[in-house]
């Protein structure tokens, strides 16, 4: 299986330019302060639908041939996912049917049927979302577009580290997230690329730790979709981002659930940054992580799509209070 190049990802980011934004790179006195690092964090929570993910799944559906297009798509979500898939197959004229679990976040349902998507439920489980989504496909022959285990979103993907390196130059060390690997398999690549020496960290919750487990022991584990507050990051490696893993990331390190919501609350109150959990991932594990004294750091900030509700309900409830 031939691997992604960083000219694949080269290639991908001259192609989604009119579908995506290029997100900001932010910086933080306060969390210097704290890590004794020069932290850069590229800010996917200012990508469109609030996620990464738009960059994979633009590269994708841009892709298809006509006869695909016609088709239509589908495909299997907790949220960020579905959202990049609805609006882009929305861009582009492409009738779209996303199946998302039954405890998928409402904010991420809503906002999926308002790309203007079908939304399909199924049980909360991998298993389930897999044989609901390859089902429709094969009833309807609509083109199931994976959320990580392609190579075509894999260099998407990549196109944020891109960005991300082009701004900062060389890093000592660059944080991601990891889920099912797409992200951390086209950062990974676009950094070993660009500069060998940086060594990628990837960062999942404890709770959720399949990934971390399988880097360790060197065999591919399986996710039995745990309950952490990081939703997005339930699922399991593939047998090609496990191997990408293996080859290009250094390290894989797990943060607790306190550790992601306190991550979320830094980068709420000190640099005005709404982050969801899933996004808040490898700013915990920097936040966690001793010996970065004097290095560069990046740091891949995921997405932002966190539901706004217990805040603006206090703030209405004052109002009506008063």
């Amino acid at each position: 299986m031939a691997m992604v190049t960083l000219e694949d990802i080269r290639q991908a980011h001259a192609r989604i330019r009119p579908m995506v934004n290029r997100t900001p790179v932010m910086t933080s006195a306060t969390l210097d302060d704290r890590t004794g690092a020069q932290t850069y964090l590229k800010c996917e929570t200012f990508q469109r639908t609030g996620s990464f993910k738009m960059r994979g799944v633009s590269n994708r559906l841009l892709q298809l041939s006509d006869s695909e297009k016609r088709r239509g798509v589908t495909a299997h979500s907790s949220g960020n996912h579905a959202q990049a898939v609805a609006l882009a197959a929305s861009i582009l004229g492409i009738p779209s049917v996303i199946v998302m679990p039954r405890n998928a976040p409402e904010v991420k349902v809503a906002a999926t049927r308002g790309y203007g998507a079908e939304v399909v439920f199924c049980e909360n489980s991998a298993e389930a979302r897999e044989k609901r989504c390859r089902a429709l496909a094969d009833e309807h022959g609509y083109v199931l577009v994976h959320p990580y285990d392609d190579d075509r979103v894999i260099a998407g993907a990549g196109t944020a580290a891109l960005e991300l390196l082009e701004e900062t130059g060389d890093l000592d060390y660059l944080f991601c997230p990891v889920g099912g690997g797409g992200l951390i398999s086209g950062t990974a690549i676009a950094a070993k690329a660009i500069c060998e020496s940086t060594a990628v960290v990837g960062v999942e919750p404890a709770l959720a730790d399949d990934a971390y487990r399988s880097f360790r022991d060197g065999r591919l584990y399986p996710s039995e979709y745990p309950d952490t507050v990081a939703d997005g990051l339930r699922t399991s490696l593939s047998q090609r981002t496990f191997t990408i893993i293996r080859k290009h990331v250094d390290e894989m390190v797990t943060v607790s659930e306190r550790e992601i919501v306190s991550a979320m609350k830094f980068l709420w109150t000190r640099m005005k940054l709404v982050v969801e959990p899933s996004g808040a991932v490898a700013a915990a594990g920097v936040l966690q992580r001793e010996g970065l004294e004097g290095k560069r750091v990046g740091v891949i900030v995921s997405g932002g799509n966190v539901a706004p509700d217990d805040c603006f309900e206090r703030y209405d409830a004052a109002l009506s209070d008063g």
